[in-house]
């Protein structure tokens, strides 16, 4: 029986995670071994993301992932996604977003995916995505109306150059991919969904 109690310790993840994987492993022999899914949690490296981070996100954590491993990504991993959660400012840390606003990232990662399906480039990092109101407060020049507390935008980079991907995010939502904000930086490229087009 999976542990859903509200902390789960790094090694109850492990474990879990062993044992998922060893299920499908002993399944592989039958002839339909092909209907086995690789459970989602085993794609993302626990190993690498803080202690104190995956303990704090009790059962929330395994849930988040299979939610985001059901949108079905192809140029977006789920490491990417869930480590840009994974971080702290201070004494302060980010966390997973409330399960009430899960399916607001939904259609900004699938809009994300679907642009580096078209310029044949794979996502190279997430560099925030939802940000808790506490965290959003300690982040340099974020606004305390930040969409990221919404959890309908993401920081992006790509293997290209920023600018670059910010004039390619607005080509494709001047041609009705998304409604949503573009913000051109240096080092990256925010996007989000809102609803209105909105550029900086």
């Amino acid at each position: 029986m999976i542990d859903t109690s509200p902390c789960l310790s790094r090694r109850k993840v492990i474990g879990l995670l062993s044992t998922a994987s060893a299920a499908v492993v002993a399944g592989s022999s039958s002839a339909s071994a092909f209907l086995f899914r690789r459970p989602a949690a085993a794609e993302v490296d626990i190993e690498q993301l803080p202690e104190e981070w995956v303990d704090r996100q009790g059962g929330n954590l395994n849930h988040y992932i299979d939610f985001i491993a059901n949108l079905s990504l192809q140029k977006i991993t789920l490491h990417q996604v869930v480590s840009a959660h994974a971080k702290q400012r201070g004494a302060v840390w980010n966390s997973l977003p409330p399960p009430s606003l899960w399916r607001h990232i939904g259609t900004t990662l699938k809009v994300v995916d679907r642009i580096a399906r078209e310029i044949d480039k794979p996502l190279k990092e997430v560099v925030s995505a939802y940000r808790s109101p506490a965290y959003n407060a300690r982040c340099p020049g974020a606004k305390s109306s930040s969409w990221h507390q919404s959890n309908c935008a993401m920081d992006v980079t790509f293997a290209t150059a920023a600018p670059v991907i910010a004039r390619t995010m607005r080509s494709y939502r001047n041609r009705g991919l998304f409604r949503g904000g573009v913000g051109g930086y240096s080092a990256f490229t925010h996007i989000d969904t809102r609803g209105t087009n909105v550029d900086w």
